[in-house]
């Protein structure tokens, strides 16, 4: 089986020791909460792992540019959600948009937290959550618990389990990165049929 995702986590691991790692995982923590696809797990958890010492603050820099662009998502849902829902439709993110929409008005705060501490895409979530005027103050609480949880998280489980997780990522991250694209396979198939 190609080393394909060993090969991955040790350019990732060399990344994120250099010296502007932080103003990526900042950017990246940002852009995923108002556009962009990729969530910043896939940068935090290796910059905790080559710089355990620094897993806090690294949690609280994610945490902190992901309720600001968090905001600003929440600001194109409400300023520009007519120009942006064909763009949503385009990048098949509709009927989530429409799901968080339901969630909204049936779970208010309840359903930023979830998306927040969830794999689900959050930006979707803080777009909805502009266009359908939900208060700013609720908004942002349940953004910092949800967005904040789940990147502590992140790092206190690299944190703790240390050499060991270090040792058992390395050893199984080609299975688990295959099994991964299966799953994302599998999920896409079933979501277009």
């Amino acid at each position: 089986m190609t080393r394909i995702f060993s090969r991955l986590l040790d350019r990732c691991l060399e990344w994120s020791r250099h010296r502007h790692a932080p103003w990526y995982l900042g950017a990246l923590s940002f852009a995923e909460s108002s556009f962009f696809p990729i969530p910043p797990d896939v940068m935090l958890a290796p910059m905790v792992l080559a710089q355990r010492r620094k897993a806090w603050s690294f949690a609280l820099l994610t945490t902190v540019t992901s309720v600001v662009g968090g905001l600003a998502g929440f600001a194109i849902g409400a300023l520009a959600i007519d120009w942006v829902m064909p763009l949503l439709e385009r990048f098949g993110y509709l009927g989530a948009f429409e799901r968080a929409q339901a969630w909204f008005a049936e779970w208010g705060f309840w359903a930023i937290f979830v998306a927040g501490f969830s794999p689900i895409p959050y930006k979707v979530f803080t777009i909805a959550a502009g266009a359908m005027s939900m208060a700013l103050v609720p908004f942002t609480l349940a953004s910092i618990i949800g967005r904040g949880g789940r990147f502590f998280l992140v790092a206190a489980l690299i944190y703790f389990g240390g050499e060991t997780f270090e040792r058992n990522l390395k050893r199984y991250v080609d299975i688990l990165g295959w099994i991964v694209v299966a799953l994302i396979i599998v999920a896409v198939w079933f979501l277009r049929h």
